[in-house]
Formats: C-alpha cells, sequence, structure tokens
C-alpha cells in the first residue's frame, strides 16, 4: 500500500509530500511487546521522547542529519525502532521552517536498520514554530541588558532550538490542528506571575509593556489530531520550561506550573477553558468527549525535584486523566548504583523517566503519556530503560550519554 509522506509544518504555507510505501507495523521486540488486541479491537502504541536533538547552532542539527552516520540520531533512532511507537512526540528536535531536519531524520535513521533493530516509517509528521530563540525585545530576566536566550519569549540561541516534532503511522488532521505559540501568560486567570521581591507590588518582575508580549508557552502547545481508523485522537504535544535556573522570584518554576496547567484546563469542560484562544483565534478548548493524550516532557516530578508545589499533579489527578504509571527495572537500578540526590527521593524510582546529575536533582518522573479516561483504555506501558546486564542498555548508558538523559515513554491504548 501506498500512501503519502507529509511533513506538516506550520512554518510554511504548504506541505511537504513525497511518495513513500507504509509497511505493516511490525511486531515489537519481546522485551518490549505489545499486549495483544481483543477481536475488532484497534491498539494503538503513543510514546513522548526527549531525544536531546539539539544543537548549538541553527542549521547544524540539518547538517549532522544530513548523512546517515550520527552516533547520536543512530542511539535514539534505534530506541524508536525497537519500541515501535505508532505516534511518537520528539522533544528537544531543533526546528527548522522548511522542515528538513524531520525529513533527514525519517530518510537517513528511521527508515534505515539501526543495531539489528528493523526500520519505522512514519508517513506524517507536524512541527511548527517554537517561542525558543524567538527574541522578546525586552529585558525579561531583570539583568540590566535586552538579548540572549534569557530574554526571548522561550530560553534558545536562535528560534527553533529545543523544539518538537509529531511523527505519525496514521493520518493527521492538519486543517484541524490548533496552537496556543502566542497566548499570552497573563490571560491565564489566576496566572501565577512571578513577583520582585524588592518592590512591595504583587506580581510585578514583568512591566506593564512586557506583560503585553511575555507568551505562556516556553516553546507551544499543540493539538494535533491523529485519524486512527476512523477516530480521532488528540495529540496534546508540549515541553514546558524546567522550573529552575532563575531566581527567588520562581519565574520558570511558575511559568511550568501554568504551562501544565493549559492542558489541564483545556480538556476541562466548561468555564475552566473558556479563556483560551489559539494562534488562528479560535477560542476554547478541547469538545467534551473527545479522546486525547497529552504528551511530553513537563519538567516536573509528582514527588522530587524543584518544580513549584503540586504542578504535575494538575494533570497526574486530573478527573478526565488516566495515569498509566509506566517504570522500568533500570531506572530502579540506576537509582540504587547512582546515589546521591536519588538517596533522598521519596518517589519510587521506578516511575523515573531522566537520569539527570546525582548530586542535585538527581533521577526524576518528568516525561509524560497521560491518556483521557474517556474512550481510550491502557493495556500497557512502560519506560525504555534496560537494566546493565541487558545489551540494549548500551542505547542509554551512562554519562556522557549515547542517546539523551531521557527514556522514551511508551503507553499502549485500545480504542
Amino acid at each position: 500500500m501506498t500512501m503519502r509522506r507529509r511533513t506538516l509544518s506550520a512554518a510554511t504555507a504548504t506541505a511537504v509530500a513525497l511518495t513513500a510505501c507504509l509497511v505493516p507495523a511490525a511486531a515489537h521486540a519481546a522485551d518490549h511487546g505489545r499486549s495483544g488486541d481483543a477481536p475488532g479491537q484497534q491498539s494503538l502504541r503513543v510514546a513522548t521522547y526527549n531525544l536531546s536533538l539539539n544543537r548549538s547552532t541553527e542549521g547544524e542539527l540539518v547538517t549532522d542529519l544530513s548523512t546517515p552516520t550520527n552516533p547520536q540520531a543512530r542511539t535514539v533512532a534505534e530506541i524508536i525502532q525497537r519500541t515501535d511507537p505508532d505516534v511518537v512526540l520528539l522533544n528537544e528536535f531543533d526546528v527548522d521552517a522548511a522542515g528538513e531536519a524531520v525529513d533527514l531524520f525519517r530518510e537517513h535513521y528511521l527508515e534505515v536498520y539501526q543495531g539489528g533493530a528493523d526500520p519505522v516509517e512514519y508517513p506524517y509528521a507536524y512541527t511548527a514554530p517554537s517561542n525558543t530563540g524567538v527574541a522578546s525585545g525586552y529585558d525579561l530576566n531583570n539583568d540590566g541588558s535586552v538579548g540572549g536566550p534569557d530574554d526571548a519569549f522561550g530560553f534558545g540561541f536562535f528560534p527553533g532550538q529545543y523544539g518538537m516534532a509529531v511523527l505519525s503511522k496514521h493520518p493527521i488532521a492538519t486543517d484541524e490542528v490548533r496552537t496556543f505559540q502566542n497566548f499570552l501568560w497573563k490571560d491565564m486567570p489566576g496566572a501565577l506571575l512571578p513577583d520582585d521581591l524588592d518592590t512591595p507590588e504583587p506580581a510585578d518582575w514583568f512591566s506593564a509593556e512586557e506583560l503585553e508580549v511575555v507568551r505562556l508557552s516556553s516553546k507551544s502547545h499543540w493539538d494535533v489530531p491523529v485519524q486512527v481508523d476512523g477516530t480521532t485522537v488528540h495529540v496534546l504535544a508540549s515541553h514546558p520550561t524546567p522550573p529552575t535556573f532563575d531566581g527567588p522570584e520562581d519565574r520558570n518554576g511558575r511559568r511550568n506550573h501554568d504551562e501544565i496547567r493549559f492542558w489541564a484546563d483545556y480538556v476541562t469542560p466548561g468555564q475552566a477553558s473558556r479563556y483560551i484562544y489559539d494562534d488562528d483565534g479560535g477560542r476554547g478548548g478541547l469538545q467534551p468527549g473527545a479522546p486525547f493524550v497529552i504528551l511530553g516532557d513537563q519538567n516536573a516530578d509528582p514527588e522530587d525535584g524543584d518544580s513549584y508545589d503540586a504542578a504535575i499533579d494538575q494533570l497526574l489527578e486530573h478527573p478526565r486523566i488516566t495515569d498509566p504509571q509506566p517504570t522500568s527495572e533500570g531506572a530502579v537500578e540506576a537509582a540504587a548504583l547512582q546515589g546521591g540526590a536519588n538517596d533522598d527521593h521519596t518517589g519510587d524510582p521506578a516511575y523515573d523517566t531522566a537520569d539527570f546529575a546525582d548530586g542535585a536533582p538527581g533521577n526524576l518522573r518528568v516525561d509524560y503519556v497521560l491518556p483521557s479516561q474517556h474512550r481510550l483504555r491502557v493495556q500497557d506501558a512502560g519506560v525504555f530503560w534496560p537494566v546493565q546486564a541487558d545489551p540494549l542498555s548500551a542505547l542509554t548508558g551512562t554519562y556522557p550519554f549515547p542517546s539523551s538523559d531521557h527514556r522514551l515513554v511508551w503507553v499502549d491504548l485500545a480504542l
């Protein structure tokens, strides 16, 4: 069967279509197998992966992916091949206006045998502009000068650094995609705007002029409808800012909290979502009853780390959301071997998805696949983090990592 290979980029007026052969999804490797489907039941494997394919200069990622020999790209591609998700969100994937990096990653890496793993084809992809590296024209970090990555709408040295991409084996309803890149932080009711502690006025870290331009999303928030055999599943993709690298005003911690809150409000019918507007002027949140999956590196752990109080609980405890609680044996082993901050954590290390510095903050659960309770049933879930005795642990490794300091998280869903 032939299908159109499409990179759908909101940065350009048109999509580039190429012809490709879509091979039916092969059986998963035994150690990451998919649960069997009931007769007539459609199964969907959805994943998120912060694969650290970010680079220090604009265009560098395109250069690295222009040949099939980049070691890091080969390693992260093999991890995707071995888990074989039907839909995957890539975090920290530098965005270029033409979507060239997405095409090159598929052609030179995912569609080529890596380490004995079968190639995987994603005929559909979506990417769009990111707030990272987009100059604000203001001194947002209040250091007395204007310019640089910390004064951009999202931290970055060039536009699109640390961006996102969605890859899918199923068609993406491009005309129905909603993006929220330009949504202003001040327009969220009860926003946790940071406070300048040296003044008596509340919530005054940003000036009145700055509040008219400061955006909520450090990258963007996307609602990407994916059509799965007659059912539209809304992929809600984002990558909130780390809740660190700031001062006592906690501007990044507060922003992280509200970036997470955005999705909690978006999937709540009624008053909670009425304030929301998208980049095309559409208002309101998700239609009631629409199935969705929230994906991304949320940069917040429910028990440990530096995130604002209960930031991720806004999703984990939401009455319309299921937390599949994916685990891995590799995370438990790593926490025990590395010690340091991990010894003082209160959360179960089995849920960790990132291998951070041992001194602080230690390993954390920060990457999430969170489906709606309505019309989606969790069959299985896991984190790709093999134990050291497993030959596949060479793909995750130890610092300096051959792939990423994050681990791919996957969830199998029955529609």
